[in-house]
């Protein structure tokens, strides 16, 4: 008896699909959604600190003061803008907009290029006005 899956591919995605713009800024709007339940923990705790004394908040004020603390607050202000614009993509194509091929593949890196700006641009404001 002759086994008939010998002949056939393990894995016919991987022989057909290239890896797009388009399925990478899914997979990192679903990373950024995982991101931001753990940032909203670190909000929470902000907002906790503050209800529970002054030694509490001066200690977590520090934390986000520190270079570690930035980094984590840096990257939570890209997740936040990366996956709201990711969003606004969703909600075009639930409104039946941007499935032609280029413009999704446009559009996918002008999310990734407007989300970095704008963080950059909150964070150039927030450093400037200190």
């Amino acid at each position: 008896m002759a086994n008939m899956t010998k002949n056939r591919p393990l894995s016919p995605h991987l022989q057909i699909y290239r890896f797009t713009p388009t399925m990478a800024m899914s997979i990192v709007h679903r990373i950024t959604g995982g991101a931001l339940y753990a940032g909203t923990v670190l909000v929470a705790a902000w907002l906790i600190a503050a209800a529970s004394g002054e030694e509490a908040f001066s200690w977590v004020n520090w934390f986000f003061g520190s270079f570690v603390g930035q980094i984590i607050l840096f990257g939570y202000t890209w997740a936040i803008f990366h996956h709201m614009l990711g969003g606004l993509r969703h909600i075009m194509w639930d409104l039946g907009y941007g499935f032609e091929k280029h413009f999704s593949t446009k559009l996918a890196n002008a999310s990734l290029v407007a989300s970095i700006g704008l963080t950059v641009l909150v964070w150039a404001v927030v450093l400037i006005v200190r």
